[in-house]
C-alpha cells in the first residue's frame, strides 16, 4: 500500500512539475512574442496609430481610415495577436539550420554518421525546423512599417474620394511622428472646402425614340438640380437609363452610349451637366457608321424542348403551336405546351426586355426539370424592326437517386446509424411536376434503456416522405390577377409517416400538407399552407415516467413522504427512503388515491397541487394529438449578396388550427355532450391560434467586424376544444441557436427553475446581440449576449412550479441572460461554429444572487452548430 501511495504521489508531483514547466515555456513564448518591433529594421518604425482629422474634427465614422493604404496591425482587445504569431517565426529558418552545422562541424559529422547526409539535409525541410515557421508566418501578420510613399498615395486617394463627392478643392497633408521603441504614428489632416452642387442639367439624345423614353422617366433621375455633386449618382443614372431603355426594346443599347460633359469653369461651386446619348455604332467590314437605335418587338418565340447530347439535331420530329409560341422537339414532345409557356415571359408582339428575359430564365430554372436555359435573339429577316427569340432547353434526367449515411450521437442515443435514400422523378404528368420520395431509417444504441436481451442496437426509427411539386398555383379557379406568374408561384403536396421504437413514448407520426409558395417582390417570400395536418399516435404511454424522470422523482418523494400503499413500490424489502414506485402501476395508483380517494395531502395544499399537476401533465403529454392547421408566412430581406453584411431580415407567421375540424365535428354530430371535448374519429383535436415575429439586423463595421442582433416574439393561444397548446407546437428555450447559456428545454418557464425534463410554454420572447470579428484567415471569433425566456399565458393547463405564468410587464424581470464567446471556421459554403455560453442572470436562482452566480466554466454550456445562429 505504501509503495502504491508513493507511486501515485510521485506521478502527481511529476504531473505538476510538467505543468509548471509547460507554463514557464508558454509564458516565455508569449513574452518573446510581445516584442512587437522584433521584425522592424533599424531606422524604420512600426505603425501603431493613424490620427485623422477632417476640417478640424476626428474621423469618427471610419470612412477615411478605410481609404488609407497602411493601417496598424489588427488586434483583439488591443493585443496584436497575429503580429506576435508572425514574430514567433524565425526570419530565415533554412539559413539558421545550416548555420548550426557550419559553426559546429563535429556535430554535423555525428549526424551524417548516424543518419546520412541526405537525411540530415531533408531534416532541415521538416515541419519542426522549417514548416512551423512558414505556418506561423502564414497565419500571422507581418509588421506594418511606415512607408512614406504609401502615406502620400493615401493622401491622394482620400483627396480623390472627396473630389468624387463634390469637394473639388479638397486638400490634404501628413506628418510622420517617430515614437520610442521603433514605433511611429501618422497624422493626416484634410480640409474638404466647399461642396459643388449640380446647376443646369441638359441632354443631347440623338435617337428620338430614346429621347421620348427619357422624358417619360425624367422624374426618376438620380441627377437633380441643387443636389451635391456625387460621382456615384452619375453611375447610378447611367445604370438606370441602360436598364430602362433595354427593358423597352433597345436591344443593342449599352452603357457606353451614355457620357457626361461637366463644366465648372466660371461657376461658383456649381457644376453644369450635359448628358450625351449617342446613336448605335454599326460596323460593316472596315466601315463604321452610326444610326438611331431601334426599339425591337418580338415577332416569334421558338422553344426547343430537348436539346440534349443524345438528340439527333438534324431535324425536328415533333412540333406544336400554342398561344403564339412554337414548341419543337427532336423526339416526341414530352411536355404539355402550357406547362412550358407559362414559364416564358417573352411573348410575341411585346417589346424586347432584359427583365422578361431574366424572368424567363429564372422561372424555367425554377421548374427543376431543365438545366440552365439558353435564350438567343436574332433579327427577323422578314422584319428588320423585330427579333426572333430562340429558347433552348436541356432536360435533366427523368430519374435521379440519392443516398446518405450518417453516424450520430445525441442525448437519446449513445451511438446511431442513420441512412437516407431518395428518388426524384421529373415531369411526372408531363406538366413539369416533380415527385420526390425519401425513405429514412435510424438504428441506435442507448445504455439508459432497459435491455433484457442485451442487444447493442436497441432503438430504431424509420419513415417515408413524399412531396409532389407543381410549378403553378393548383386551384380550380384562375389566380393570375392575385398571384401572377412573374411571382414564380408553386404548389407542393407532401405526405409523411414515421415510427419510433424504444424512443420516448414510441410514436407514430402521420403528416400531410398543401402549400403555396410565391415571391411577391425581389427578396420577398410568401407561403400559405392551405392545410397542414399532423396525427401523433403514442404507442407506449406506460413509459412516460421512464422518460420524464424529474416528474417521477418528485412524485416518488411525495409517495414515500405520505406512506403510499406498499404494493405501489417495486421492492418493499429495501429501506423506506430507497423505495421506488413501480411504473406504471404504482405511479397511477398513487396519483389516483390522492386526486380521487382523498388519500395523503389535503386538497388545495401545495403537495396536492404538485401531484395533481404531475398527473395532468402526464395525461396531456401522453394523449394522441390531431392537428389540422392553416398558416401564412412572410419574409423580407435587404441582403443583396453573400458578402453583404449590412442588411435586415423580417419574418412573420400566423397559424390557426382546429376550426375546420370543429365545423366537421359539429356537422357530423360527433359531440358526446355539450360539456365534453369534441372528437373526430374518436380523437380530440387541437384548437389554437399562433403568431410569430422575428427581426434580424446586421451592421458592417468594416475590417470583417459585424454586429448582429435578433429579436423574436411568439405566442400560441389555445381556445375552443383545447385548454393547452400541443407539445409539438409549443416553445422551448435554450440551445445553440437560442439562449446559449442553457441546454435545449432547460430554461423556464419564467423563474420556475425548469422543474421538468422538457420544459415548454406557449409564449416566448428572446433577443440576442453578437459582435463578430476575424481572428486569422478563416478563423473568426464572436462575443455574444442572449436574453429571453418562455412563459405560460392564456393557458388553462397545469404548472408544476410557481413563476411560470406571464403576468405582464413585471414578468420581464425573469428574462434570463447568457453571455459568452465563440469560435468559427468559415468554409465558404458553410461555417462550423463552437460557442461557450455562461449564465449571466439566472431568474430561477433562489439564493438571492441572480447575477453572475453561475458565471463559471463548471456551469457553462458548450454549443456546436453549423452556420451562424442568426
Amino acid at each position: 500500500m505504501e509503495k502504491m501511495y508513493f507511486w501515485i504521489n510521485f506521478r502527481y508531483q511529476l504531473r505538476n512539475a510538467f505543468a509548471k514547466i509547460a507554463l514557464i515555456i508558454i509564458i516565455g513564448i508569449i513574452y518573446s512574442a510581445c516584442n512587437s518591433v522584433k521584425r522592424v529594421p533599424e531606422g524604420k518604425s512600426l505603425l501603431v496609430d493613424n490620427n485623422i482629422t477632417v476640417d478640424g474634427e476626428k474621423d469618427k465614422n471610419g470612412t477615411v481610415s478605410e481609404l488609407l493604404y497602411q493601417k496598424p496591425n489588427s488586434s483583439i482587445l488591443g493585443y496584436r495577436f497575429r503580429l506576435n504569431l508572425y514574430n514567433l517565426a524565425r526570419k530565415n529558418p533554412d539559413s539558421s539550420y545550416k548555420a548550426k552545422f557550419l559553426n559546429n562541424p563535429k556535430k554535423y559529422a555525428r549526424q551524417v554518421k548516424l543518419y546520412s547526409a541526405k537525411q540530415v539535409a531533408r531534416k532541415g525541410q521538416s515541419f519542426w525546423y522549417l514548416g512551423i515557421h512558414n505556418f506561423l508566418k502564414k497565419i500571422g501578420e507581418a509588421p506594418v512599417i511606415i512607408d512614406e510613399t504609401k502615406v502620400k498615395k493615401s493622401v491622394g486617394r482620400v483627396k480623390a474620394y472627396y473630389f468624387n463627392n463634390g469637394y473639388f478643392n479638397a486638400a490634404g497633408s501628413y506628418k510622420i511622428d517617430t515614437l520610442a521603441g521603433k514605433k511611429g504614428k501618422v497624422t493626416y489632416t484634410f480640409t474638404k472646402g466647399a461642396v459643388s452642387k449640380l446647376d443646369s442639367i441638359r441632354t443631347q439624345i440623338n435617337t428620338p425614340a430614346l429621347d421620348s423614353l427619357y422624358m417619360e422617366s425624367k422624374a426618376q433621375s438620380f441627377l437633380k438640380k441643387g443636389e451635391n455633386f456625387k460621382t456615384e449618382n452619375f453611375d447610378a443614372e447611367r445604370n438606370r437609363l441602360n436598364t430602362y431603355f433595354r427593358n423597352r426594346g433597345a436591344f443593342y443599347f449599352q452603357q457606353a452610349n451614355i457620357t457626361f460633359n461637366l463644366d465648372t469653369v466660371g461657376t461658383t461651386h456649381k457644376t453644369n451637366v450635359e448628358m450625351v446619348i449617342s446613336d448605335q455604332n454599326i460596323r460593316t467590314g472596315d466601315t463604321t457608321y452610326q444610326r438611331p437605335f431601334k426599339l425591337y418587338k418580338i415577332s416569334k418565340v421558338n422553344i426547343i424542348t430537348d436539346n440534349s447530347n443524345e438528340a439527333d439535331k438534324s431535324k425536328i420530329n415533333d412540333s406544336v403551336a400554342f398561344n403564339g409560341f412554337n414548341l419543337y422537339s427532336y423526339k416526341k414532345l414530352k411536355y404539355r405546351p402550357k406547362a412550358i409557356t407559362d414559364a416564358v415571359f417573352i411573348t410575341p408582339g411585346s417589346l424586347y426586355s432584359d427583365l422578361r428575359t431574366n424572368l424567363t430564365v429564372r422561372y424555367l430554372g425554377n421548374l427543376k426539370i431543365f438545366n440552365y436555359p439558353l435564350v438567343q435573339y436574332r433579327v427577323d429577316e422578314k422584319d428588320e424592326n423585330s427579333l426572333i427569340a430562340n429558347i433552348i432547353l436541356t432536360p435533366r434526367p427523368k430519374y435521379s437517386f440519392g443516398a446518405s449515411l450518417d453516424f450520430t450521437h445525441s442525448n437519446i442515443q449513445d451511438f446511431g446509424i442513420a441512412a437516407t435514400t431518395s428518388l426524384a422523378i421529373r415531369n411526372v404528368f408531363n406538366g413539369a411536376e416533380t415527385l420526390e420520395i425519401a425513405a429514412r431509417g435510424n438504428i441506435g444504441s442507448s445504455k439508459d434503456l432497459a435491455n433484457p436481451n442485451n442487444t447493442f442496437f436497441n432503438i430504431s426509427e424509420y419513415g417515408l416522405d413524399t412531396k409532389l411539386n407543381f410549378p403553378r398555383v393548383l386551384l380550380p379557379f384562375n389566380t393570375e390577377n392575385i398571384i401572377p406568374k412573374k411571382m414564380l408561384p408553386s404548389t407542393a403536396l407532401s405526405f409523411g409517416f414515421a415510427k419510433q421504437q424504444n424512443i420516448g413514448l414510441d410514436k407514430e407520426n402521420f403528416t400531410g400538407s398543401m402549400t403555396y409558395n410565391w415571391t411577391p417582390k425581389r427578396n420577398h417570400n410568401a407561403r400559405f399552407d392551405l392545410f397542414n395536418v399532423q396525427y401523433v399516435n403514442n404507442l407506449n404511454i406506460n413509459n412516460y415516467f421512464e422518460v420524464y424522470r424529474s416528474s417521477f422523482t418528485a412524485l416518488n418523494d411525495l409517495a414515500k413522504e405520505y406512506n403510499a400503499d406498499p404494493s405501489y413500490f417495486v421492492d418493499n424489502t429495501v429501506p423506506a427512503d430507497e423505495r421506488k414506485l413501480s411504473i406504471p402501476t404504482g405511479t397511477t395508483g398513487f396519483t389516483t388515491d390522492v386526486t380521487e380517494s382523498g388519500f395523503g395531502p389535503q386538497p388545495g395544499s401545495a403537495d396536492f397541487k404538485t401531484i395533481k399537476s404531475i398527473e395532468e401533465r402526464r395525461k396531456r403529454l401522453t394523449e394522441n394529438n390531431l392537428i389540422l392547421a392553416s398558416s401564412y408566412s412572410f419574409s423580407k430581406t435587404t441582403k443583396s449578396s453573400l458578402s453583404d453584411n449590412n442588411f435586415y431580415i423580417f419574418r412573420t407567421k400566423i397559424e390557426s388550427a382546429g376550426n375546420v375540424l370543429s365545423l366537421f365535428a359539429t356537422a357530423t354530430k360527433t359531440i358526446d355532450n355539450q360539456l365534453s371535448k369534441k372528437k373526430v374519429f374518436g380523437i380530440e383535436y387541437s384548437q389554437y391560434i399562433k403568431t410569430e415575429f422575428e427581426y434580424i439586423r446586421h451592421w458592417d463595421f468594416t475590417r470583417e467586424k459585424v454586429l448582429a442582433v435578433r429579436g423574436f416574439f411568439g405566442i400560441a393561444i389555445p381556445y375552443g376544444n383545447s385548454t393547452s397548446v400541443p407539445f409539438s407546437r409549443s416553445y422551448f428555450a435554450g440551445g445553440s441557436n437560442d439562449i446559449r447559456a442553457w441546454q435545449p428545454y432547460s430554461l423556464g418557464p419564467g423563474r420556475s427553475g425548469a422543474v421538468n425534463d422538457f420544459n415548454e410554454a406557449n409564449l416566448k420572447l428572446t433577443t440576442s446581440a453578437e459582435m463578430r470579428f476575424k481572428i486569422l484567415n478563416n478563423f473568426k471569433g464572436a462575443l455574444f449576449v442572449d436574453a429571453g425566456n418562455i412563459w405560460n399565458v392564456f393557458d388553462d393547463g397545469p404548472y408544476e412550479a410557481e413563476g411560470g405564468n406571464f403576468e405582464g410587464i413585471a414578468s420581464l424581470k425573469d428574462m434570463a441572460v447568457g453571455s459568452g464567446f465563440g469560435l468559427r471556421y468559415d468554409l465558404s459554403f458553410f461555417v462550423v461554429r463552437i460557442d461557450m455560453g455562461f449564465k449571466t442572470y439566472n431568474p430561477a436562482d433562489t439564493s438571492g444572487k441572480k447575477w453572475f452566480r453561475d458565471y463559471n466554466f463548471a456551469n457553462s454550456v458548450l454549443n456546436i452548430g453549423i452556420n451562424y445562429p442568426f
